[in-house]
């Protein structure tokens, strides 16, 4: 109850707008569309969207079964639109009462982000207090590392939870509550376009998470004292202290190298504030870079704890950790799950800007070759390697779809 409570004291206008007003007329819309729509598969990752595994499942389903009821949930103006609409699946926007009509009637939902519904909020409130039975999937944007104890099963009562590598599979299946069947390892969609890719060697990717308190209001910025001015940030002044260090400038453009700057999309709308002082770094945002070309076709990544690394070694490609406020991430954001980055990791776990470039420089006198303990952990972490990801997920979609019918 406790629970509840604190939700609905986050319910703002537009929620109760959705509550009360689209739910109850989509809710009689979809009473008569139930039966038409109980095998259409509605895929959703944010509203202007359209490059994470729900757009690759899209994709191979809208190429491999055309008898298949398919609708995308994208906004017409978002700059991933064509993607879909050259693919000739049908569309509807983000949050509309549409949106809302086949949430309700579909035979399941898939999306990649936890969110990615006509309103989080509402459904939140409708679905884990049992107001709404339906079936969700959850394809996930990035493979869990840390203890997320927000996607449990008591919080969340998805039908499907989809894993990108075995011992997250098996952290997942034994800590999370799900119903025996729910959680499947299956590798994720986009890791099918992972394979035989063409490497910059003169691309660097700079890619760091990004940190809650920084963008909401949450208890921490108030313990930690930062957030209401990003500039005063420790996160903004290690993060541009290191794209201003002068070794490193000298280094990238003494060997003519591009140094790519990628900070997490809700790090995005603050990348005007950080100095650039040369013309060999690129300051990327999200609406010209996709970030899985960016991930393909770099030679080395530099993050701090994005799971995004994961795709990055899925590649058997090199990276480091840049982890200087690692106490305070893991109080502030994500506590510590099954993954130990200095034990698991595919890189060095560095937590000094210096050491940061030594390294660096240390993977461009070998090529950006992999080193052998590292290729063998990504071996063990990744025991699926192949590009049926797709067609796995797609016949866990159908294995769902079947169970309702007979349910039903």
């Amino acid at each position: 109850m406790k629970q509840f409570l604190n939700k609905i004291k986050l319910v703002n206008i537009v929620d109760l707008y959705h509550l009360f007003v689209l739910f109850p007329i989509a809710y009689l819309f979809s009473l008569f569309f139930r039966n038409k729509n109980n095998n259409l598969i509605l895929i959703c990752e944010s509203g202007n969207e359209a490059r994470d595994n729900g757009y690759w499942l899209a994709k191979y389903i809208s190429e491999n079964d055309k008898s298949a009821n398919l609708i995308y949930v994208i906004n017409e103006d978002s700059c991933d639109y064509k993607k879909i609409n050259d693919l000739g699946i049908k569309t509807v926007d983000y949050m509309s009462l549409t949106h809302w009509i086949y949430y309700l009637s579909a035979g399941i939902n898939v999306s990649t982000q936890k969110g990615g519904k006509p309103n989080a909020a509402v459904c939140y409130l409708l679905e884990v207090y049992g107001l709404l039975d339906n079936n969700r999937l959850f394809l996930q944007h990035g493979i869990t590392i840390s203890n997320a104890k927000w996607l449990y099963y008591e919080n969340t009562k998805m039908r499907g939870f989809v894993c990108g590598a075995k011992p997250e599979y098996d952290d997942i299946v034994l800590n999370y509550g799900y119903p025996e069947g729910y959680v499947k390892y299956l590798g994720f969609c986009r890791f099918d376009n992972l394979h035989n890719v063409e490497v910059k060697k003169d691309r660097i990717l700079v890619m760091p998470s990004w940190r809650e308190w920084l963008v909401l209001n949450t208890e921490f910025r108030k313990e930690f004292n930062e957030g209401d001015v990003f500039e005063r940030s420790e996160y903004f002044n290690v993060w541009n202290s290191f794209l201003k260090n002068k070794e490193l400038i000298y280094f990238i453009e003494e060997n003519n190298l591009e140094l790519i700057f990628y900070p997490h999309r809700n790090i995005q709308d603050k990348l005007e504030l950080f100095e650039k002082k040369s013309t060999n770094i690129i300051f990327a945002s999200w609406k010209e870079y996709d970030i899985q070309e960016l991930l393909k076709n770099s030679a080395f990544l530099i993050t701090d704890y994005s799971s995004i690394c994961l795709d990055f070694a899925y590649m058997k490609k090199p990276a480091l950790y840049y982890q200087f406020d690692q106490e305070k991430f893991r109080k502030g954001q994500y506590e510590k799950g099954y993954f130990d980055y200095n034990n698991d990791g595919f890189g060095k776990v560095l937590t000094e800007e210096k050491e940061v470039i030594n390294e660096l420089i240390k993977y461009f006198k070998v090529d950006f070759s992999l080193e052998k303990k590292y290729e063998n952990r990504i071996s063990n972490f990744f025991e699926l390697y192949d590009n049926k990801n797709s067609y796995r997920n797609y016949e866990f979609v159908k294995e769902i779809l079947m169970d309702d019918v007979r349910r039903k």
